[in-house]
């Protein structure tokens, strides 16, 4: 048995910088994907067309057969001539990301309505809004890592009423909430799901690093609206990987200060585990929509228009075969997501 995909796209993706990016970047193709919707949040954040076109420049270096869509990290330094020039030179999207609630976010924002001019901007030139889509935990209003996508959700019915032209895109969806949401928004409102939350809930990274991630995997039912929205070949969801690689020694360990790095690496094996999901829930004749036809519809970026990367990628069933334990080159070393369980599907 075989399936082959037309040019699968990943809409969400950390390739880090410096050293470790010559481990992580090749990655992406191995998993299958040569389009990546490369995350901002680097040290320092991306938020100049300047930087974007340089970091644009590193990846492809290592990796030319890959189309890389470039991301600015909103920030109190853009500004609506930014988002302009950032467009004419082909950055793609601004991420927003909540103050303190993920790896790097700690420039992130505090009230959307002072961003307001710099929406208005995207709007007109046609930039897509990337929205982590969680508020800080706030013990006092009993905000937490469980809820907070939920609270969330105001902030974006909010800009989407002020900005019904803006395309928007709710990353990384995990509660069945979150799903409802974007379905009454209009079509301008895409959402992301990632495979490592289509496999896990609260109960598999309570105690276990290598599966906690931000935002957290929530409760059966809400995984099961994720798998229900795919089974449903509803078009504005599609795949973001999120995958985010961490050195070993930061995701395994925490300390009474200091607590295990969130994020999990599936960019190595995404295609292939994600068809082993789909599969999993009857949802594999619709995996040539959520991991390619949907984003692209959404981005507006058919295989056509690409210069590079794979016309399709095809994919085989195999016996079950373990998944790698680890990467290593010189003296990084990464492990991937669901190292050592059994994947039956592989690239042809």
């Amino acid at each position: 048995m075989s399936i082959t995909i037309p040019a699968p796209a990943d809409f969400h993706v950390h390739l880090r910088q410096g050293a470790i990016s010559e481990l992580i970047v090749p990655h992406v193709r191995k998993g299958g994907f040569d389009l990546a919707y490369v995350m901002p949040n680097l040290k320092p954040p991306v938020t100049s067309t300047e930087q974007a076109l340089k970091y644009k420049a590193d990846l492809e270096r290592i990796d030319p057969n890959v189309e890389y869509l470039m991301t600015l990290y909103l920030s109190p330094e853009l500004t609506p001539e930014e988002i302009k020039k950032a467009s004419a030179a082909g950055v793609v999207g601004v991420k927003s990301y909540p103050r303190g609630v993920t790896t790097n976010s700690d420039g992130g924002i505090e009230s959307y309505e002072t961003y307001y001019p710099i929406f208005a901007a995207m709007e007109e030139v046609g930039m897509v809004l990337n929205l982590h889509g969680e508020v800080p935990s706030d013990a006092s209003a009993n905000i937490h890592v469980l809820n907070a996508e939920v609270q969330f959700l105001p902030h974006l019915f909010k800009i989407h009423e002020a900005f019904p032209k803006l395309r928007i895109v709710l990353e990384h969806a995990t509660t069945r909430a979150a799903i409802e949401a974007v379905k009454k928004c209009g079509p301008t409102v895409g959402c992301t799901i990632t495979a490592h939350h289509l496999a896990l809930i609260v109960d598999d990274w309570a105690g276990q690093s290598w599966n906690f991630c931000k935002p957290v995997a929530k409760y059966p039912d809400d995984r099961s609206a994720l798998q229900d929205v795919i089974k449903e070949g509803h078009p504005r969801f599609f795949l973001g990987s999120d995958s985010a690689p961490h050195p070993p020694e930061a995701k395994s360990t925490s300390s009474p200060t200091h607590a295990c790095a969130a994020g999990v690496y599936t960019s190595p094996i995404l295609l292939p585990f994600v068809a082993e999901l789909l599969e999993s829930f009857g949802a594999l004749d619709n995996l040539e929509g959520f991991v390619s036809s949907n984003g692209r519809n959404f981005y507006q970026r058919p295989f056509s228009s690409q210069k590079v990367g794979r016309e399709s990628v095809t994919l085989k069933k195999i016996a079950p075969r373990k998944v790698d334990e680890a990467y290593a080159l010189g003296d990084h070393k990464l492990v991937p997501f669901w190292a050592g369980k059994e994947i039956s599907w592989e690239l042809a």
